[in-house]
């Protein structure tokens, strides 16, 4: 079975790389590829999670890479190959013939198949690397219409904001190492580092997650994610990136537990981001923006469970809100094809013209809004269930959260079942392609409601742990559901206008709660500062200090050029006339007559005489 991993995590990647390298001229074959490979892989993730198989290669000394399926990645892995799946077929249809589909299709698999090794990954070095493939393919997902400047903009403001939080993943990394207990890296070892290095470690995997999951204060980032392709923001927002963040706190919820603090941190910023982004959605009158607030809001619920040990509840949140956030984004970016538009106002009888995607985004909807019998509102009482345990005013700001869910679900329904100002109520079939996906995620938001409950919610619970979760009362059944519905009924029946709040409120939300012009001013402005005064320091400082160095020298050269040389060119003519002087006096006794030498020699020999005498 370790073969059949191995070919899990390769196959979307090496198809993925050879269609993003190949380019244009496998437009003609990139959907096909692409689809193939996608029910290809989810039929081997289905293989993979009830073999649970684990593989190991060498990496770096001590440092292996290590691949396993167990209880929560076996559920991840069917998840992310089955939405991929849903997604590309869907992107078929979509994708104009027109578009670079290679180069789409490839990244798209890329992206996959990166999610894929980021939840199978046993060890921090091949989660980091596959944390930043990740990161890197969305970067090019997002910006994928790249002639446009906006669109650029938006992926660059996505790609920094969450690199700036994955540095986490790295301090975490480097603390392990360093504190000596972990240093095989191995995620299940986290939790043994002592003393400070499990806050280091703690520490950094939260910023890395609450970045990766566009929590707060980082959510923003998920609003300029909407440049993309629908059917980009639909795998990105549903069972990839955005949920990458919630996996690795649910993976590591033992580590939250151990720091003490790890986990009351984690679920209260998961409930505020419930509740605030909720806010935010209710505020938007663009689809997709609200869709994509929404995102957030509901990733806090995951978040929340981690932090109060939920885990259960955690993982079937994010399964049951994959199946609906990505069949939500599908229909929006069907009619977004179709219509043109994303407003809400103008999309009033959207639902009419096209009645498949009406009523598959009804299902989708009403999920979220946690409508009985749907998945998500049956998913979310398993997971408040262990926020009740924890502490009930955690419990009550997610139930909060949750009656927010429902307002911003069925005001987006009320918009798109209303009349349109021009009756036009024929239905504009889908193409088959795109049928088929949606019919099939609104057909799983029903179906997935069966594993909140026994005896499939124990099932679930033995497969993701040992230890029995917390079961909800019949009555938290009853109270969330009884909201949902009367909240929703209320909206559909006197319309949007009862959300009428202050213009300041009502501005402040719409705008995301002004979070990346806080951004802008808290950090980019003085990043931007600090790089210009360095600037300035290097140009008029350092580059003059260098500048000045270098004119001293040709100065001190000129200088020794000018000074010692004389010196020295008159020393060296000094000895070399005093040797012609020497050499002419030498050559005088040397005039070839024998006399002469005679008389030299009688002359040296009574000098010397002279001085023996004299001596003694």
């Amino acid at each position: 079975m370790s073969a059949l991993l191995w070919a899990l995590v390769a196959l979307p990647l090496t198809v993925g790389t050879l269609l993003a390298v190949v380019g244009r001229p496998a437009d003609r074959y990139a959907p096909a590829a692409a689809v193939g490979t996608a029910v290809a892989a989810l039929g081997l993730a289905v293989a993979v999670a009830f073999e649970h198989p684990g593989v190991e290669a060498p990496l770096l000394e001590g440092l292996p890479a290590g691949l396993a399926v167990d209880g929560l990645s076996g559920l991840m892995v069917v998840t992310v190959t089955a939405v991929t799946a849903a997604v590309l077929l869907f992107s078929v249809a979509d994708l104009g013939p027109g578009e670079a589909r290679a180069r789409f299709f490839g990244l798209m698999l890329l992206f996959s198949g990166a999610m894929l090794t980021t939840v199978t990954a046993t060890t921090l070095p091949v989660l980091l690397m596959a944390w930043e493939v990740m990161g890197a393919t969305s970067w090019a997902l997002i910006g994928y219409w790249w002639r446009d400047p906006e669109r650029a903009d938006a992926a660059n403001t996505a790609f920094l904001t969450t690199r700036a939080a994955d540095l986490g993943l790295y301090l975490a990394a480097g603390a392990a190492l360093a504190s000596g207990q972990v240093g095989s890296l191995a995620l299940d070892e986290l939790p043994d580092a002592p003393g400070a290095w499990s806050a280091v470690i703690t520490a950094g995997v939260i910023a890395a997650a609450f970045g990766k999951s566009a929590q707060l204060p980082f959510s923003f980032w998920l609003s300029r994610a909407m440049q993309g392709p629908s059917a980009v923001s639909a795998l990105l927002h549903s069972a990839t990136m955005v949920v990458a963040g919630a996996y690795l706190l649910l993976r590591l919820e033992p580590l939250l537990a151990q720091s003490g603090w790890g986990g009351p941190v984690v679920a209260w910023t998961g409930a505020v981001t419930a509740v605030a982004l909720g806010l935010v959605a209710v505020a938007q009158t663009d689809l997709k923006q609200l869709l994509a607030a929404s995102t957030c809001a509901q990733i806090g619920f995951m978040v929340l469970a981690a932090g109060a040990g939920a885990v259960t509840g955690g993982t079937l949140q994010l399964i049951a809100h994959a199946a609906a956030k990505s069949l939500a984004f599908l229909v929006a970016g069907a009619w977004l094809t179709a219509l043109g538009t994303k407003a809400l106002p103008v999309l009033c009888g959207a639902a009419r013209r096209h009645r498949t995607a009406g009523i598959t985004f009804s299902v989708a909807a009403l999920t979220l809004a946690g409508v009985p019998p749907l998945a998500l509102w049956a998913a979310k009482d398993v997971l408040l269930a262990g926020a009740l345990e924890d502490n009930t005013a955690l419990y009550l700001v997610g139930l909060a959260g949750a009656v927010i869910s429902a307002i911003y679900s069925a005001k987006a329904l009320w918009f798109v079942w209303q009349p349109a100002s021009v009756p036009d109520d024929h239905e504009e079939p889908l193409p088959y392609a795109t049928r088929l996906p949606l019919t099939t995620l609104a057909v799983a938001c029903a179906a997935l409601t069966v594993t909140s409950f026994p005896p499939v919610r124990d099932a679930v619970e033995r497969v993701l742990s040992d230890e029995a979760q917390l079961s909800p009362y019949v009555w938290e059944f009853a109270l969330s559901g009884a909201l949902a519905v009367a909240v929703s009924a209320v909206i559909w029946l006197r319309g949007p206008q009862l959300l009428t709040l202050p213009g300041g409120i009502t501005a402040l939300a719409s705008e995301w709660l002004r979070l990346e012009p806080a951004a802008r001013v808290l950090l980019v402005r003085p990043v931007l500062s600090l790089a210009d005064t360095l600037a300035a320091f290097d140009d008029r400082v350092l580059d003059r200090a260098v500048e000045g160095t270098a004119r001293g020298s040709v100065w001190l050269a000129r200088w020794t050029n000018a000074q010692l040389e004389r010196l020295v060119d008159g020393t060296v003519e000094a000895v070399a006339g005093g040797a012609r002087a020497l050499g002419r006096l030498a050559r005088r006794p040397q005039t070839g007559q024998l006399h002469q030498y005679l008389a030299q020699a009688v002359a040296a020999f009574t000098v010397l005489a002279v001085v023996l005498v004299l001596m003694r």
